[in-house]
């Protein structure tokens, strides 16, 4: 199977967690958007969607689900929601699509994380894939510092030759050269950092279940 099929499998059966009459919290990327797809078939079924990011709202409303400020709601009973990495306790790097902050935001809000991925983002150890951080513009440098203080290179995301900008109107820098073998602790570390808005370690809000796509099928991971 290519990749692309892989996420249309989990998209397919991320399907099974969305309860009838619920408002269903929606993550932000490639996986996820498999998952938007999918959802069509069960739109009339469902009281509408709070979504993780503006690209993810708009293609909600564009296949006819309302979507519902956090604000305008109580708590969720499921986010569904894609990783750059999980490991095998169920915490993940997050934010490769730029969306970490609203995504840390509604998981937090959900009583169950559902996360849909293929069998290469499982991994022994966080890190490989760099860490996400969302921050403040004017604590870029010294945030850097920080990270290089830890054994850590941080880059500047740039897009289209200047800094992107997320959602929130902020900054985000990538860190590579990181093994996150406690993320948990990483976590809260990172996250009490003045500048930082949040890190793309999710442990305080890591998945309840994991659906891998492989060349066999749909893998269940319950954490």
């Amino acid at each position: 199977m290519t990749q692309d099929e892989l996420k249309a499998l989990v998209g397919q059966a991320a399907l099974q967690y969305v309860e009838p009459g619920q408002i269903v919290g929606v993550g932000t990327g490639s996986t996820v958007n498999k998952f938007i797809e999918a959802l069509a078939s069960m739109k009339d079924g469902i009281r509408g969607a709070v979504s993780s990011s503006v690209a993810s709202t708009e293609r909600l409303r564009a296949i006819g689900i309302p979507v519902f400020d956090c604000n305008e709601v109580g708590e969720l009973a499921v986010y569904i929601d894609g990783a750059d990495e999980i490991d095998g306790s169920g915490c993940m790097i997050k934010g490769g699509g730029a969306a970490l902050t609203r995504e840390k935001v509604v998981a937090a809000q959900s009583r169950r994380f559902v996360c849909i991925a293929d069998e290469s983002k499982l991994v022994p150890a966080l890190g490989a894939f760099p860490v996400p951080v969302e921050v403040i513009p004017m604590a870029t440098a010294r945030i850097t510092r920080q990270f290089a203080s830890m054994g850590g290179q941080a880059r500047l995301r740039v897009k289209d030759g200047a800094p992107l900008v997320t959602d929130n109107g902020q900054h985000i820098l990538d860190v590579s050269g990181l093994r996150v073998e406690q993320p948990l602790a990483f976590e809260s570390e990172v996250n009490q950092w003045p500048g930082v808005v949040t890190v793309g370690v999710f442990a305080h809000q890591k998945a309840s279940v994991c659906l891998l796509g492989t060349a066999r099928g749909v893998r269940t991971l319950t954490f």
